[in-house]
């Protein structure tokens, strides 16, 4: 079973404005809603394309049972710890001639939450998969990836993690079986600019070298390379496309490596390539990927390319 991780779920509210101005009413001329963050993203996209996953997290108040009730009917199967106290976070995306974005807090999380959800993290077992995706809330300790990695450690399961910076530097000494950054985010962990493919696998060799697994590096428009524990670095170009949505693109990635991986028995090339298809496709998308559209992307991403 797979198993995703959100700390922070969110209704996201995404509305279009015809030439926003500030300090005006201004009225939208379309507005989608769907629950948000990035481990339920994975969720979400592992159901469309026919894998089961149950996604953990917390969640608070009327926005909440929204979350939940929204999942259902997505057909994920959720198992959300309840806060007591505060609201789980709308999140609004306004698309106009500029692109802007206000998240919200969501609730503060107490010790007694992250206990609760120790004890459901503590039922999983060898063949399990765990997706650990996002940032951490500031009510939370800065460490808690780790300590969930150490607490599952030695036990058979593969965890995943899609981060940034040191919180992704610092779960390394646990050897997740994936990572997934982008070239940028590569880069910043080791304070430089990567300009070549060739330095973007340096790089993502020195991430195994720190404990990764496999790195799977996404680049947009210019595709995505990955590092795998064994065998040859892949390299694809992106399918073509156009572009409508990148929030999500990098969570469904994520599900379409792990689709990929069950499905094909750890075939790297075809996990590699349905992740980038998943990745697209919801690009392509103003919504999260389904499998037809997946699919689509599929069948006309460029040739893989190998590296020595």
């Amino acid at each position: 079973m797979i198993y995703t991780v959100t700390f922070n779920p969110s209704l996201d509210y995404i509305v279009d404005v015809e030439h926003f101005t500030p300090g005006q009413v201004n009225r939208t001329t379309a507005e989608l809603m769907f629950p948000g963050g990035k481990g339920i993203n994975v969720s979400i996209v592992l159901k469309n394309l026919g894998i089961g996953s149950v996604a953990l997290g917390f969640m608070a108040g009327f926005t909440g049972r929204e979350i939940a009730a929204r999942l259902t009917d997505y057909g994920v199967v959720s198992d959300f710890i309840t806060i007591k106290h505060g609201l789980s976070r709308i999140n609004l995306k306004l698309r106009s001639d500029e692109e802007s974005e206000i998240n919200g807090m969501g609730p503060a999380i107490a010790d007694a939450d992250i206990a609760k959800l120790y004890d459901k993290l503590d039922v999983l077992k060898a063949g399990d998969t765990l997706v650990l995706a996002g940032s951490i809330p500031a009510s939370m300790p800065g460490d808690v990836y780790e300590k969930i990695m150490a607490r599952l450690a030695g036990r058979g399961i593969a965890i995943a993690v899609d981060a940034t910076k040191d919180l992704l530097l610092n779960v390394l000494p646990y050897h997740p079986f994936l990572i997934k950054p982008n070239n940028h985010e590569l880069g910043d962990m080791f304070g430089v600019v990567l300009k070549t493919d060739d330095e973007i696998v340096a790089y993502a060799k020195k991430l195994q070298a720190k404990g990764a697994r496999n790195v799977l590096v996404s680049m947009a428009g210019d595709g995505a390379i990955f590092v795998p524990e064994d065998g040859p670095v892949l390299k694809s170009a992106a399918p073509k496309g156009v572009v409508k949505n990148s929030v999500g693109a990098g969570d469904s990635m994520v599900a379409g490596f792990l689709t990929g991986y069950t499905r094909s028995g750890g075939d790297m090339a075809a996990t590699f390539k349905m992740g980038l298809a998943a990745g697209s496709a919801s690009a392509f998308s103003d919504q999260l990927a389904t499998e037809a559209e997946v699919k689509k992307v599929f069948d006309t991403i460029p040739a893989i390319q190998t590296f020595s």
